[in-house]
């Protein structure tokens, strides 16, 4: 015991000393960061008391690589032209209205020397001050300001923070960021001269099946140069990226022409019901779209006025009265024109057009001429990437809505008693009539059903189209070319032929233009019809087929 006390009595003044080393080397140390700080402060000031640019770019070097944690506040000062020069007292000043503050410590400043003049900047220096603040803003903890960061110093080609963007690579786990910090360090290596062959070649692998503006255009200046590896790196990335971007467009216009399709389908699907079964060419059936459009506006400022906090539940309660709405309109037209004119077909399509522009200055008359903006709910705003397909989440949910709408509309055909005596009448109105069914009231269901299945395309289209009187004008033409190539009141081709010329304008769009894409596709569907006047899917019945 007296041993192991005596020497731990022994060893205790020589931990003392140990410690007292250390302390000593980190206040040593501590005194050179401060010192070295200070100093780069006071290099900083005479060089921008010099006020020319050159020795302004070196002062704002100087400030990127000091450490010092008022670079940025001074940096921002400088672009912001509220940074002065107090030669007197050898320190910068940052003016904020008529407050100054000591750019080093944050302290007020009173007493300003009246010469303190403002740091003088051209564009070339503030592109410099934007990529050094980029440059600095690495280590923020918010993702989405590092990657504005580095997107900055891509931009701006600033090869000074090469080394930077490396280092941060290194410790950077957000995939986004990671992603960009590899493309500018690609793009940052292949255009710094000083950079050797082979690591222009790995800097271009990593730019390999992007075909950005920026990408590409770094890509086609790597392909001039003269080291012949580089150059045929760069060659076959550009190759490589056109392939995809071409892949990519025929995947994008894929999914346009489902996008266009969903609406044409959703418009011409009441249409088909009431062309089918009662032979009536509506002119209205545009308007009753509009009237679908116009009644999501009155539910959305009616809930803006009543429950502000509920105005994203307009578009689902517009669904059901919209129907209801133009439903009600529908059945109102066909018992007081309609079913006088049965038979007389040409009367029916001059009845109609007339009552669509009725529908058309009633609009104008309540609600104006203008258009009227219609929210977009916020589980529509915005859009993703799949697989490099950019998809609209708008868009995305008016195909699903369609879909279902369009299952529905089935079911009521199929499962219902209406949808079996509207069928009936559809294939033989005579018969259906001989067996007790009324079908003076099926026509008036009918038309109903298929003005308020065009009063929920008005819903959608509210969402991506804009909201004026002439809405349904806009689609009148292209449900009646829908209706005829799917095969008169067939659902299934009506479903077939809005996807098929959906998709096909979408693919000629590109290549004739959106107006002569129309016409030609009008053009192919008349010399369709003339090899097949019932279309698609012809209805079968004894009184179709005579």
């Amino acid at each position: 015991m007296t041993t192991r006390f005596l020497s731990l009595h022994v060893v205790h003044p020589a931990l003392r000393a140990t410690m007292a080393f250390v302390l000593g080397l980190l206040m040593s140390t501590l005194a050179a960061v401060t010192t070295a700080r200070s100093a780069t402060l006071d290099d900083v000031v005479k060089l921008l008391a010099a006020d020319s640019f050159s020795d302004t770019d070196a002062a704002i070097s100087a400030l990127t690589t000091s450490g010092h944690p008022a670079a940025v506040p001074i940096l921002e000062a400088m672009s912001d032209r509220r940074l002065l020069v107090d030669r007197k007292a050898n320190k910068l000043v940052i003016s904020t209205g008529a407050a100054r503050t000591d750019a080093a410590t944050g302290a007020p400043v009173t007493g300003a020397a009246d010469d303190a003049t403002v740091v003088r900047l051209n564009n070339r220096l503030r592109g410099r001050i934007e990529a050094a603040l980029a440059s600095l803003s690495f280590a923020n903890p918010d993702p989405a300001k590092r990657l504005a960061a580095v997107e900055q110093i891509a931009k701006a080609r600033n090869i000074a923070a090469l080394p930077r963007i490396e280092e941060a690579l290194k410790s950077e786990k957000n995939t986004d960021v990671r992603e960009a910090l590899t493309i500018a360090r690609a793009t940052l290596v292949l255009s710094d001269d000083k950079a050797t062959s082979t690591d222009k070649i790995s800097a271009i692998a990593d730019l390999v099946g992007r075909y950005d503006p920026d990408t590409m255009t770094t890509l086609r200046t790597a392909s001039q140069s003269a080291a012949p590896d580089v150059k045929q790196a760069a060659m076959t990335a550009i190759a490589s990226a056109e392939r995809r971007q071409q892949f990519a467009n025929v995947v994008q216009n894929f999914w346009y022409g489902l996008s266009l399709g969903s609406l044409l389908l959703l418009a011409s699907a009441g249409l088909a019901i009431t062309f089918g079964v009662m032979g009536v060419i509506n002119m209205a059936h545009g308007e009753m779209v509009m009237i679908g459009a116009y009644t999501t506006y009155v539910v959305q400022e009616t809930l803006r006025s009543v429950a502000p906090g509920a105005v994203d539940s307009a578009l689902l309660i517009s669904i059901p009265l919209a129907f209801l709405v133009a439903g009600a309109i529908g059945v109102a037209i066909e018992r007081g024109i309609i079913r006088f004119l049965y038979g007389r077909p040409l009367e029916t399509l001059l009845a109609t057009w007339g009552v669509s522009l009725i529908l058309q200055q009633a609009i104008r008359v309540w609600f104006g001429a203008s258009n009227v903006q219609v929210q977009t709910p916020s589980y529509m705003s915005g859009s993703f990437d799949l697989f490099g397909l950019s998809i609209t989440y708008g868009r995305l949910w008016i195909l699903v809505f369609t879909l279902l709408a369009f299952l529905a509309l089935l079911a009521v055909m199929k499962l219902t008693p209406l949808g079996l005596q509207m069928r009936a009448v559809t294939q033989n109105r005579r018969m259906a009539a001989a067996m007790g069914i009324r079908t003076s009231t099926v026509d008036a269901l009918t038309f109903g059903l298929g003005c308020g299945v065009a009063g929920v395309a008005g819903v959608a289209l509210s969402q991506i189209d804009n909201v004026a009187p002439n809405l349904g004008q806009s689609y009148i033409v292209d449900c009646f070319m829908v209706v005829v190539f799917g095969g008169v009141g067939n659902l299934w081709g009506t479903f077939v032929s809005a996807f098929s010329l959906g998709i096909a304008n979408k693919f000629l769009e590109p290549v004739a233009g959106a107006v002569l894409g129309k016409i030609a596709i009008l053009v192919l569907l008349i010399i369709f019809i003339q090899k097949r006047p019932r279309g698609l899917f012809a209805l079968k019945g004894r009184a179709v087929e005579a």
